[in-house]
């Protein structure tokens, strides 16, 4: 039997095919708060703003939030400028479940809830809104599934967090927080509505999560 490596313990188990000793469990990896809750009050007050100023106003705006976190997003916008505005603001929901490229890939998926305001979109400014923008391949199915229930004048991206590595020409008009990221890492959005708190969090894709 040839000898153990000097760096190994005497007591340490080996691969018996590999003559190494087997992985070790990955460590326990602290998830990273990119935006908490405060953080997160702000970029929707900057991104309501914003929205006003793009548009001249609210008038034929309405905001439909993708499930699921981007539904809860769109609402809280739309509170904010019909604060600002003193009037109510059009919100409701696109479900994109059938419009989506990888559908014969991943066929098992549970139809959200489509909502749209009783004016419609025909002729209105459109603003869609999502929790994170990343390969643009959502946004695309949200397009499309637009298109079916309408022709607005004018459709929007908003976004909390924009992480980059896009696969198709698409970019986000009002955008929380830019948030450089590699593709082994992952974003988490939490919010109140869903979740009990509001929280923007980056962390190690294929490992044991402490938040």
């Amino acid at each position: 039997m040839p000898p153990a490596s000097a760096g190994a313990s005497a007591g340490e188990a080996r691969d018996p095919i590999r003559g190494r000793p087997p992985p070790r469990p990955a460590a326990l990896v602290p998830a990273s708060v990119v935006l908490d809750h405060r953080d997160v009050g702000r970029a929707l007050v900057r991104i309501a703003h914003e929205i006003l100023e793009r548009n001249r106003g609210s008038d034929d705006l309405v905001l439909l939030g993708i499930p699921t976190r981007g539904v809860p997003l769109a609402r809280r916008i739309a509170a904010h400028i019909a604060r600002v505005e003193s009037h109510p603001v059009a919100a409701g929901s696109l479900d994109v479940t059938m419009y989506r490229d990888d559908l014969r890939l991943r066929p098992a998926r549970t139809l959200m809830h489509t909502e749209v305001p009783p004016g419609g979109v025909d002729d209105k400014t459109v603003v869609l809104v999502d929790d994170v923008l990343f390969s643009g391949r959502t946004i695309r199915a949200a397009l499309d599934a637009l298109a079916d229930l309408g022709r607005p004048r004018a459709v929007r991206l908003a976004v909390l967090v924009d992480r980059g590595h896009r696969e198709l020409p698409i970019r986000a008009d009002f955008v929380g927080k830019n948030l450089p990221t590699s593709l082994v890492e992952q974003v988490r959005v939490t919010l109140t509505e869903l979740d009990g708190d509001d929280a923007v969090l980056i962390e190690a894709a294929g490992r044991e999560v402490l938040t």
